[in-house]
């Protein structure tokens, strides 16, 4: 091989290598994000939701209950609300078992046994596996613990799927993606422009121009809020006209929700600025934050199934109370107690995103 080309490759390898930025990037993240995903991905459907309607003498249905506790699968709901929908709209259970009038136990009796189940398909998949586990465990009950036999065994299960009644995956997956291209097009963008900045040298001319450090920051970041803000009609036309995604909450909710996110977005790739020297840099910190916020935020594996730790990982994530903010108003029509939550949380995320940006813009410029 050619000397020359081989001194080019060790001087290139010697510079990436002497960056302590660069060797954390290349050694600690691939490690850090291995043993995350290793632990956050799966496709189980687990910690389900789950309210069954009945009374203390209704005795095979309270053991269809107590059965699907003890499978793993679901947990208990806590709430006495006792209407089903406004227990699944309010985000308080996954799905609803309701038995027909006089009790799941006298229909049996009277072979005649009919049972009602509710089940929030905003998540297609998850939706479907309820629908199977509780079929099986109710089958499970009269067959095997009660010794009925078909064809003797006249149950009627009606499953009723509420906020996509066709299961289409893309009134789920959607809404998520459109989440995700606001991050990528607003946390990136931000961090690279301020990067650019000082990249080029031409901080050193801002700062010397009559204006405090916290104009400069607040003039170079809110552009990119104006601009994110801007593009959301568009993403939100084709979501609504191209892929047939219902939108059933108030517009102005969702314009609030998504202007707070674009702004917690912003002051994300600001803060990240603030631990690069250049362009390169920015971009990849950017991409090595924008992917665990992906895989942590509910977009394609359920948050409900992840390890403790990782839940506390997610809760932190903005993308996780961006998509469920979107996926609820759009979908659900956005309840009160819900959407003033993420969206609360969202702007004390803003908030204390932009005070460390500015305290270290303060030091570091």
């Amino acid at each position: 091989m050619n000397q020359t080309l081989i001194g080019f490759i060790r001087k290139e390898l010697t510079q990436s290598l002497r960056d302590k930025r660069m060797r954390i990037v290349l050694i600690v993240m691939p490690i850090v994000q291995l043993c995350l995903f290793g632990f956050a991905i799966s496709n189980e459907i687990k910690n389900v939701r789950l309210a069954v309607l009945y009374d203390n003498k209704d005795y095979v249905l309270q053991h269809v209950y107590e059965k699907s506790l003890a499978s793993g699968w679901f947990i208990p709901v806590t709430s006495d609300n006792p209407d089903p929908y406004e227990l699944i709209a309010s985000n308080q259970a996954d799905a609803v078992l309701i038995p027909a009038a006089g009790g799941f136990s006298r229909g049996l009796e009277r072979k005649d046994a009919k049972l009602q189940l509710l089940i929030n398909a905003t998540n297609v998949n998850k939706a479907q596996a309820i629908d199977s586990y509780l079929q099986s465990i109710v089958q499970s009950v009269v067959q095997q613990d009660l010794k009925l036999k078909p064809p003797v065994m006249p149950i009627k299960i009606e499953s009723r799927v509420l906020f996509n009644p066709d299961l289409e995956t893309s009134i789920f997956m959607v809404p998520g993606t459109m989440c995700m291209l606001m991050l990528i097009s607003t946390m990136v963008l931000a961090n690279i422009a301020v990067v650019r900045e000082k990249e080029m040298g031409t901080f050193e001319m801002l700062i010397s121009a009559p204006v405090t450090r916290s104009e400069i920051i607040y003039g170079k970041t809110i552009p990119y809020v104006i601009l994110g803000m801007s593009n959301f009609p568009l993403i939100l036309s084709v979501a609504v006209f191209v892929f047939k995604v219902p939108l059933r909450g108030h517009l102005l909710v969702l314009l609030l929700a998504a202007l707070v996110f674009v702004c917690t977005a912003v002051a994300l790739g600001s803060l990240i600025s603030t631990f690069c020297k250049n362009q390169q840099q920015a971009t990849l910190a950017g991409f090595l934050f924008i992917f665990p916020m992906v895989m942590l935020s509910g977009l394609m594996f359920p948050v409900e199934n992840m390890p403790m730790a990782i839940k506390c990982l997610s809760f932190m994530d903005p993308l996780y109370h961006y998509i469920g903010l979107l996926r609820n108003i759009m979908l659900k029509g956005g309840g009160s107690e819900y959407v003033t939550h993420h969206i609360a949380v969202l702007a004390l995320m803003a908030v204390v995103t932009v005070s460390i940006s500015l305290r270290r813009f303060h030091t570091t410029l």
